[in-house]
């Protein structure tokens, strides 16, 4: 893509980061940063006028980008997300680095054309089927980085510690490609990673303990220790399941989270992803550390994981991220607004979570949860991400001006962002991507990746 220049955009609407949306915003962009706001002003004649609702750049914390091959193939039938991961560990292990980078290009173009700036691709597809390292072991990694930066949004690569299969057992067929088998490996492998990507532009290698049943306590340790001194952001999946906390508990007498407590891994830069089956005690946790949950409703409902405490989440000042998870929709809208229903259906109480709220969840937390303090907001000295809705389709026409924000978390979808501007660059223009074909990419990629199994 051509280099960003500086570009005056004037919004019919923006949100600044208050309860309403403000009018007439002018919004001026020097390479990739915000130099300029100011609300209630005419358009000056040079300036791209952005129609509708224009909101900061949308943040998927939490992707499986391999997962979005499942997509209407895995949710009809009975089961549970025990019998879901089997289907998913089929895809799994047929993919090589070509597949997987042109699927999770296609993938990632697919959230840019809904809004989303930013990625955290939560990375443990690692090896060859059989285990054993690529001889670039890394090969996987940096397609998946080169995937982001084609389809055109910045990515933090979450690359996920997988040493055993659950508590105490040995990798399956398949989870063998997952694992490092020692925790040294894992440390090497990521520091050649990061290495490799220290200057890499809208790129940022994060670190992941896959889970309480795939990673021991001594090397959950090790992987802290090592992403704080590195000043990564970390992120796991916590109480997803009953049963992980049931099989926590009777190996360890601790909760998944008082086991990540207890071994250093809960921080202002740690993420509990899904949280949903989780203690009193274990949001006292989340609190005390500053920790971030990161909520993935499409993929929690699609599995029948359950709804997480949200209102306790909003009590104790725990911060909310979204995820799109599995891709069961790539939807952030839907993401933030089922935040609240679900919620809703909980507690059969209407208004647990402002609309201001679940547009920070889309947005900044997701940014500051992937190590972004400088992205989700429409401010000077931000990443210039800029996506606009529109407020005259059948979903969202008749809000007014004085309900943007609500029509925007309540009713619109991710086909009605029409125009995308992601750290300088025009990414989505009317609708469309500027320079790939998303649907025929997305079906020729898991077309292929699906004649492999």
């Amino acid at each position: 893509m051509p280099a960003p220049t500086a570009t005056a955009y004037h919004c019919e609407l923006a949100w600044l980061g208050g309860d309403t949306a403000l009018a007439d915003v002018l919004v001026e962009v020097d390479g990739d940063r915000i130099v300029h706001v100011e609300p209630g002003v005419t358009a000056p004649p040079h300036a791209v006028r952005l129609a509708g609702l224009t909101l900061p750049g949308l943040a998927n914390a939490h992707s499986h980008a391999f997962h979005r091959a499942l997509r209407g193939r895995t949710h009809d039938g009975v089961g549970s997300f025990w019998t879901w991961r089997d289907q998913m560990y089929r895809l799994a292990g047929t993919l090589d680095p070509d597949r997987y980078h042109q699927l999770a290009r296609a993938t990632f173009a697919e959230m840019a054309l809904g809004g989303i700036t930013c990625v955290g691709e939560f990375h443990y597809l690692h090896h060859q089927p059989d285990g054993t390292p690529y001889r670039d072991a890394n090969l996987i990694g940096d397609a998946l980085v080169t995937a982001a930066t084609e389809a055109g949004i910045r990515i933090t690569l979450l690359d996920t510690c997988y040493l055993q299969g659950g508590i105490g057992q040995p990798p399956n067929e398949v989870q063998r490609r997952f694992s490092d088998v020692r925790v040294e490996r894992w440390t090497e492998r990521v520091q050649a990673l990061a290495d490799a990507h220290r200057e890499s532009h809208g790129v940022r290698i994060g670190a992941a303990v896959h889970s309480v049943r795939a990673v021991a306590p001594d090397a959950i340790d090790q992987v802290a220790r090592y992403a704080i001194a590195q000043s990564m952001p970390l992120h796991a999946h916590v109480s997803e399941q009953p049963a992980e906390n049931h099989a926590c508990v009777e190996a360890y007498a601790l909760t998944p989270t008082e086991l990540l407590a207890e071994r250093h891994a809960l921080d202002a830069a740690f993420t509990a992803v899904h949280a949903t089956h989780l203690t009193e005690h274990d949001v006292r946790l989340l609190q005390t550390h500053s920790s971030t949950v990161c909520m993935c409703p499409t993929t929690e409902r699609d599995l029948a994981d359950g709804i997480g405490p949200t209102a306790a989440f909003g009590e104790s000042g725990v911060p909310i991220a979204l995820g799109s998870d599995s891709h069961a929709v790539i939807d952030l809208f839907e993401e933030a607004r089922a935040v609240e229903l679900d919620e809703r259906l909980a507690s059969r109480v209407r208004g647990t979570h402002t609309v201001r709220s679940l547009l920070v969840a889309a947005t900044d937390a997701g940014h500051a949860s992937l190590g972004w303090a400088d992205a989700g907001r429409i401010a000077i000295g931000c990443l210039a991400d800029l996506v606009s809705v529109r407020l005259d389709t059948v979903r969202t026409a008749g809000g007014g001006a004085d309900h943007a924000l609500a029509t925007a978390v309540f009713a619109a979808a991710a086909a009605d962002v029409h125009h995308v501007v992601a750290g300088g660059r025009v990414l989505v223009r009317d609708g469309q991507h500027v320079s790939i074909d998303v649907a025929g990419e997305l079906h020729r990629s898991i077309t292929r990746a699906w004649e492999a199994t």
